[in-house]
């Protein structure tokens, strides 16, 4: 069994994909930009797991994750998906995964649902993600994945490496349908996920107990799929030191793109004096979303953009990090299952907005997102970042062919 080497020579190549249900529409836009971008400097079948050393995502973006790695069954080394086909597959299939309840008694069909089990039975999305897969396993992906889960059970992250599961962990190249129905199982929307890992002679080695990676309340360092990705390139480098003269605690060799979902912070939905009132069924439930939820979610995404702007800011390689979110979503637009037909052409158009804004940073000293100065829009930066990519794709096969 083999993973695929990483392929640096000047560089280290990230993608890192937030989760967020539909919303993953959002990157699925900008990623379909960048592609396209690959495609005018290097050709039309350039793809992006070509690009990058390793792509992490959780939740939904863990699903797109291994929509870009999973090795097409008919075609050789490319993926079952090229980006621009992302969005057409949620536009398509997510008003069944997530159906809409009508009626003047859907509200309290809501709430009900949300005290006796999850909103969705998942039944759907297990089966396309099952037809979709196959029997792929993680180590047969295109190139290195990342794929965060939590296992309660356990009460501790479990995650899906490509590299531990030659270096340390055998028992974690599980296939990759489980995995995205794992990473996908968001608490109070889609049932947790229970699978085996098995022997050759039938025998149950490891079993698994998991939810979504994205909505930890422990360890919420540690599981983002950003900080978790480079982490696990750094013990790869450590584990193989005489295969690459790069120091693992070197930053400026890392160039990363990490991309939200989008968020509702301009929309200031709670206050202390509201949710001081709050009880766990409020917190569980307020006006169809679930606030414990959002909240966590919200600042485990933030803390790591903030520790990845600080890092990168120190070793002055703050054009190395990239990372375009919005957060003034509103409404509907803020869901991670309200998959009505407008609610999701508006996201595409979300994320086609989203490119010609302005690229911002959060300011270390007030937290806030600033745009940038001189560094124009997200579309100029993703031009910029797709130059990149493609000078190190050919400076890796040309250090490959002198080697030769």
């Amino acid at each position: 069994m083999e993973i695929q080497a990483l392929k640096y020579e000047n560089l280290i190549t990230v993608l890192s994909i937030d989760g967020g249900g539909i919303r993953g529409i959002i990157p699925g836009v900008i990623l379909a930009y960048l592609e396209s971008q690959l495609q005018e400097l290097d050709g039309e079948d350039a793809r992006l797991a070509d690009y990058f050393d390793v792509i992490a995502g959780t939740s939904t973006g863990g699903l797109v994750t291994s929509m870009l790695t999973a090795p097409h069954p008919q075609a050789n080394n490319r993926p079952l998906f090229a980006a621009k086909e992302i969005v057409p597959f949620y536009l398509q299939n997510s008003p069944k995964i997530f159906p809409q309840r009508r009626g003047i008694c859907a509200p309290l069909v809501n709430i009900g649902k949300a005290l006796t089990g999850p909103k969705y039975d998942g039944k759907y999305l297990h089966k396309l993600i099952r037809t979709g897969f196959g029997d792929t396993k993680l180590h047969q992906t295109l190139t290195n994945v990342v794929i965060p889960t939590f296992d309660v059970k356990k009460l501790q992250p479990t995650i899906f490496s490509s590299f531990q599961v030659i270096a340390t962990e055998a028992a974690l190249d599980a296939a990759l349908s489980d995995i995205c129905i794992a990473t996908s199982a968001a608490p109070t929307y889609l049932p947790a996920h229970y699978f085996t890992k098995e022997d050759e002679e039938g025998k149950v080695v490891k079993e698994f107990n998991l939810i979504d990676g994205d909505l930890l309340l422990l360890d919420i360092w540690m599981c983002m799929q950003t900080l978790v990705a480079i982490r696990e390139v750094t013990k790869e480098i450590m584990r193989k030191p005489d295969e690459t003269t790069i120091n693992p605690l070197d930053y400026t060799r890392f160039l990363v793109l990490s991309l939200g979902t989008g968020s509702n912070k301009s929309e200031h939905k709670y206050d202390a004096k509201m949710v001081s009132k709050w009880g766990i069924l409020t917190w569980l439930f307020n006006s169809g979303s679930t606030p414990i939820i959002d909240c966590f979610s919200e600042a485990s995404t933030d803390m790591v953009d903030y520790h990845n702007c600080v890092v990168f800011s120190a070793l002055q390689s703050e054009d190395n990090y990239l990372r375009i979110q919005d957060n003034t979503l509103k409404g509907d637009l803020a869901s991670a299952d309200i998959a009505t037909k407008e609610n999701l052409d508006n996201l595409v158009n979300v994320g086609e907005q989203l490119l010609k804004k302005t690229v911002t940073r959060v300011n270390l000293d007030t937290g806030l997102y600033e745009p940038v100065p001189d560094k124009g829009t997200n579309e100029e930066a993703l031009k910029r970042f797709a130059t990149s990519l493609s000078q190190a794709r050919k400076g890796r096969k040309s250090n490959s062919q002198d080697v030769k």
